[in-house]
């Protein structure tokens, strides 16, 4: 099984891009847990409800991790937790950064939020091109400072879909 994450700012083509990696891979596909919660809840979220979004998300990518896939594409993982819990509420729950250490990716492709437009659909929350940019860097720093192999996906939403599915096929290609 390879398992891999797609990761990065808001409305830089993760969900899209799973799709079509299911769509043309057959990819099981892991989606956003959060997303979820927020629908169930019908509100914004609070510093309290981390702990409770960060285990649904776990739970979900374990529960696909058992069915034993070829390919399993996660949406988002754990760090996109840990830091949106940073930026919007100064801070975090401490085990997230040790579960998430403690998982084993194939690989990460982290998306540049420039070369493709924001768009709004009623839980995104970062509208400018330059927060979108820090989520990038932040995302990017920590995947370096931890040596977790990364690739940085951009371009235009063609663009995007010919170096993931590049970037796959590689990572299949791996013993």
């Amino acid at each position: 099984m390879k398992v891999v994450v797609l990761c990065g700012p808001e409305s830089s083509g993760k969900s899209w891009l799973a799709e079509r990696m299911r769509v043309q891979l057959g990819a099981v596909v892991v989606g956003e847990y959060v997303r979820h919660f927020i629908d169930r809840e019908q509100r914004d979220t609070c510093y309290a409800d981390i702990d409770a979004i960060a285990r649904g998300q776990l739970a979900w990518e374990d529960a696909a991790r058992r069915a034993q896939p070829a390919l399993l594409v996660l949406d988002t993982h754990l760090l996109s937790n840990m830091l949106w819990s940073e930026t919007l509420f100064g801070n975090r729950p401490a085990w997230l950064e040790t579960a998430l250490l403690q998982r084993h990716y194939d690989a990460h492709l982290l998306l540049s939020p420039e070369g493709v437009e924001w768009t709004a659909d009623g839980q995104r929350c970062q509208p400018e091109l330059s927060q979108r940019q820090a989520f990038f860097a932040q995302s990017r720093a920590w995947l370096l400072a931890h040596a977790l192999p990364c690739t940085v996906i951009s371009g235009d939403w063609r663009a995007r879909e010919t170096q993931v599915l590049a970037s796959i096929r590689h990572v299949l290609d791996q013993p």
